[in-house]
């Protein structure tokens, strides 16, 4: 039975596998959809929403264990809003 990666491990090629295969593909169009990639097949599925990306690639690749998510045209999956930090005077 396959076992799961290290999270830094599966990160790393998801990251790998993004910029090599899928970010040429999709960064024009679908700026702020959401990304899930099996990184042991490659396959990946998009949508602009997080839980419906994820469920596509479950549908194409039922048996992934490491799954990479991110958001196109992001750095991070998610964000908090808000506003600075007032500095003390």
């Amino acid at each position: 039975m396959p076992t799961r990666r290290p999270r830094e491990e599966t990160a790393r090629l998801g990251d790998e596998i993004y910029e090599r295969d899928i970010r040429p593909q999709v960064e024009a169009d679908h700026h702020g959809a959401y990304v899930a990639i099996d990184v042991d097949s490659g396959s990946w599925a998009i949508s602009g929403d997080l839980r419906a990306a994820a469920k596509r690639l479950r549908t194409q690749s039922p048996d992934a264990i490491d799954v990479w998510l991110l958001r196109v045209g992001y750095r991070a999956l998610h964000h908090f809003g808000g506003r600075p930090l007032r500095s003390a005077e």
